[in-house]
């Protein structure tokens, strides 16, 4: 089977095409966001073609994934005429938790009967008000990094993109109080200058950006991984840090309610009650690689790759038939 879909989620990507078929993935001139092409930091299969938008119109397609408002229209373009849910079989992957008014937030796509709307998370599904268009979830499969774990830097780990643009989203403003308890390495993109955007000393707040195969090496050093996120679907990055066997500090909100169970870390919407997790991990190494270990276990039952790629091939087969 012929998958077209764009390059917009690195991580998700990784997973999902690890699957049977044949992933074609547009490619532009200037790799703009709508033609990104191939991965360039993650290790993607040959079954992931890269094809310019001019062969689309004489291209197979038995299914497209979707997963931006504009992509409908855009797909309809390239693939000269035939439109998605109507003349290709088609789903839209909602990647994302609602904005807004929360509570009353229309999905883009609600009320319509040639589409399956895919949510990562039974949190977004919840959220978003889809109507009439039928709807399932798929959480999230990680690709197993392995157990890298070894907490030997007393520092914490924190992944996120764009913390000064993005600040109460991804809870920037909670981390100098944290930062007193453990002293912070923030991983991502555009985290540069991030201390002295937050006042923080050097040392307390350190950042990079690395590429997807030295990251998860470099969280494992750290003695546990820190998630500030207050509103997200469930950070893939959580997830990934909990298969390399980290423990978590993480805010009890959204989709990590159900990801952290019990014993793999602290949850909670208290950032005092986080920060003395954290202290206590800090001078506990012993404690964090027993509750990494459990993180590691609870992950790859719940977010193990087979189960991922099972649940999307009941839903193509679903949509396909």
């Amino acid at each position: 089977m012929k998958i077209l879909l764009w390059h917009v989620h690195g991580s998700w990507t990784t997973a999902f095409v690890q699957g049977p078929h044949t992933y074609l993935v547009p490619v532009t001139p200037d790799r703009d966001p709508d033609g990104l092409g191939r991965a360039r930091t993650f290790s993607w299969p040959a079954s992931v073609r890269e094809t310019p938008p001019g062969e689309l119109r004489d291209t197979q397609v038995d299914l497209v994934v979707l997963q931006r408002p504009h992509e409908p229209e855009l797909a309809e373009r390239w693939l000269g005429g035939r439109r998605p849910g109507r003349d290709v079989p088609a789903v839209y992957l909602e990647h994302n938790a609602p904005d807004g008014r929360v509570p009353e937030t229309r999905h883009p796509f609600a009320d319509r009967d040639d589409l399956t709307i895919v949510h990562v998370t039974h949190f977004n599904r919840l959220f978003w008000d889809c109507g009439g268009t039928r709807t399932r979830v798929i959480e999230h499969g990680v690709v197993d990094p392995g157990h890298q774990y070894t907490g030997r830097l007393a520092r914490a780990a924190v992944v996120v993109n764009e913390p000064v643009r993005r600040r109460r989203h991804t809870g920037t403003d909670l981390l100098p109080a944290l930062s007193e308890a453990v002293p912070l390495d923030v991983f991502g993109m555009r985290t540069e200058g991030l201390a002295g955007h937050l006042g923080l000393p050097e040392d307390r707040c350190r950042t990079a950006d690395l590429p997807q195969r030295e990251l998860h090496a470099a969280m494992a050093q750290r003695r546990m991984y820190v998630h500030p996120v207050r509103w997200t679907s469930l950070g893939l990055s959580l997830l990934e840090a909990m298969h390399l066997g980290m423990p978590v500090v993480a805010l009890a909100t959204t989709g990590a309610v159900e990801a952290v169970p019990p014993g793999a870390g602290t949850l909670s919407t208290r950032p005092d009650v986080l920060a003395r997790a954290a202290r206590r991990y800090l001078e506990d190494p012993e404690t964090a690689a027993e509750d990494g270990a459990r993180a590691r276990r609870a992950a790859l039952e719940r977010y193990g790759l087979k189960r991922f790629l099972d649940d999307w091939e009941r839903v193509i087969t679903e949509v396909c038939s």
